[in-house]
C-alpha cells in the first residue's frame, strides 16, 4: 500500500488555506470535543456502570484515530524532529500515550496510577490550542513574561513567609498558628484575598498585621495583570508584523516568507 503524497498530506494537515485543510481541522476539533465528552462521562460512576463497555470502545476508537493523526503528522512533516519536540508535537503524543500505558500496568495496586493515566487524556483538549491563534499569542506572551513573573512570585514568596512568620510569633499556637508553614498558608490565603476564615488572628497586633496583609493583597493582584497585559499588547503588535511557523510555532518571519527559518517547514501563505 502506497502512502499519499507527503506534500498533499502536509497541505491538508498542517495548512488551513485549502478547503480540505479546513475540513480536516473542523473534523479534528469535533473529534477532540467528543473524546473529552467520553472522558467526562466515564468519570460518572452511574454512567460508567451502565455504559462502560460503549465508553471503553469509543475511547479506543478515539485513541486509534489520534494515533493515526500523530503518525501522519510525523510522516509528512518537513522537519520531523522539530515537530516531535515542539509544544504541539508533545501534546499530540500525550493525547494517545495514557490509553496504551494503562494496558501495560497490571495489578490492583496500580489502580490509582491507571486512574491518573486515564485522567491525563484531558491533555487532548490542549490540541485545540493549535486552532486558536489567540491562544498562541497568549502562550507566547506568558513565555516572554516568564522572568518578570518569576521575580513577582519570588517577591510574593518572601512576603508570605515574612507575614506568616510574624503572625506565628504574635499569635502563637493557642490561636491556631501552630507552625510557620500553617502561618504561611494563612498569609497566602489572606494576601490573595481568598479569606477562608479557618485561621484568624485574635490579638490586636495580629489583626493590624492582617489588615496590612489584606491591603497589600489588592495591590499585588494588579502586578501580574499589568506585566501580562503589557507583554500581550507587544505580542499582538508582533502578530501583525510577523508570522509564525505552523509546525514549530516560532515567529519572526517576514510576510513574504515561504519556509520557516528555524525548522525549514513550509509557511502558510496569507490569503489575498
Amino acid at each position: 500500500m502506497q502512502w499519499p503524497d507527503k506534500d498533499v498530506l502536509y497541505t491538508v494537515i498542517f495548512g488551513t488555506e485549502t478547503p480540505a485543510g479546513r475540513r480536516f481541522d473542523i473534523a479534528l476539533i469535533v473529534t477532540i470535543l467528543l473524546s473529552i465528552a467520553v472522558l467526562l462521562l466515564d468519570s460518572i460512576s452511574s454512567v460508567r456502570a451502565q455504559y462502560g463497555g460503549v465508553l471503553s470502545w469509543l475511547e479506543w476508537l478515539f485513541t486509534l484515530a489520534f494515533t493515526l493523526e500523530y503518525g501522519v503528522r510525523v510522516y509528512c512533516s518537513q522537519n520531523r524532529l522539530a515537530y516531535v519536540r515542539s509544544f504541539y508535537g508533545i501534546i499530540d503524543l500525550l493525547a494517545v500515550l495514557p490509553t496504551y500505558l494503562a494496558v501495560f500496568i497490571p495489578g490492583a495496586s496500580f489502580l490509582m496510577i491507571i486512574r491518573l493515566l486515564r485522567v491525563l487524556r484531558i491533555f487532548r483538549i490542549l490540541k485545540l490550542m493549535r486552532y486558536a491563534n489567540e491562544a498562541n499569542v497568549l502562550l507566547r506572551s506568558i513565555y516572554q513574561s516568564r522572568r518578570k513573573i518569576l521575580v513577582f512570585f519570588s517577591t510574593l514568596f518572601i512576603l508570605v513567609t515574612l507575614f506568616g512568620s510574624l503572625l506565628y510569633v504574635v499569635e502563637g499556637p493557642e490561636n491556631g498558628f501552630t507552625s510557620i508553614p500553617i502561618s504561611i498558608y494563612w498569609a497566602i490565603v489572606t494576601i490573595t484575598t481568598v479569606g477562608f476564615g479557618d485561621i484568624t488572628p485574635q490579638t490586636p497586633l495580629g489583626q493590624a498585621i492582617a489588615s496590612v496583609t489584606m491591603l497589600m493583597g489588592y495591590a499585588i493582584i494588579a502586578v501580574p495583570t499589568g506585566i501580562l497585559s503589557a507583554e500581550l499588547g507587544r505580542e499582538m503588535r508582533r502578530e501583525y508584523e510577523h508570522r509564525h511557523c505552523p509546525q514549530c510555532d516560532k515567529g519572526g518571519h517576514d510576510q513574504d516568507a515561504i519556509y520557516c527559518k528555524y525548522c525549514g517547514g513550509e509557511m502558510e501563505q496569507p490569503e489575498d
